[in-house]
C-alpha cells in the first residue's frame, strides 16, 4: 500500500526557512518522479517543484526558483523541499506527490495528506 507522509511544516516569519520532508513507502520510490504541490485557501493546487527518476532533474515554478530546492534520497525513500526566504504568499498546505508508470504503462499518482506552512510575523 502506497503511503506518503509529509512533515516539517509550521509557522515561520517572513524571510525564514523551512525544510519539508515526505517519507514514502509501498512502491518503487527510485523509479518515481516526486513532486511538491501547494494549495492556498480559495486557490487551486499548484506545482511547486519536481525531481525526476532516474536522472534527478529538477523543475520549479517560476515564483520558487532560487528560493526552493527539491531533493531526494532514494536509500531512505524520502523527498525534501528546502524553502528559503519565505514570503507570506507562500502560506499554503504543501503536498507530496509520486508518479510512475505501471508495467502496463498506466500512470500511477498518489498524494500525501499535506503539511501546513504559514508565513507570518
Amino acid at each position: 500500500q502506497v503511503h506518503l507522509v509529509e512533515s516539517g511544516g509550521g509557522l515561520v516569519q517572513p524571510g525564514g526557512s523551512l525544510r519539508l520532508s515526505c517519507a514514502a513507502s509501498g512502491f518503487a520510490f527510485s523509479t518515481a518522479d516526486m513532486s511538491w504541490y501547494r494549495q492556498a485557501p480559495g486557490k487551486e493546487r499548484e506545482l511547486v517543484a519536481t525531481i525526476t527518476s532516474p536522472s534527478g532533474n529538477t523543475n520549479y515554478a517560476d515564483s520558487m526558483k532560487g528560493r526552493f530546492t527539491i531533493s531526494r534520497d532514494d536509500a531512505t525513500m524520502t523527498v525534501y523541499l528546502r524553502m528559503n526566504n519565505l514570503k507570506p504568499e507562500d502560506t499554503a498546505a504543501y503536498y507530496c506527490n509520486a508518479k510512475w508508470r505501471s508495467a502496463t504503462y498506466l500512470l500511477q499518482s498518489y498524494w500525501g495528506q499535506g503539511t501546513q506552512v504559514t508565513v507570518s510575523s
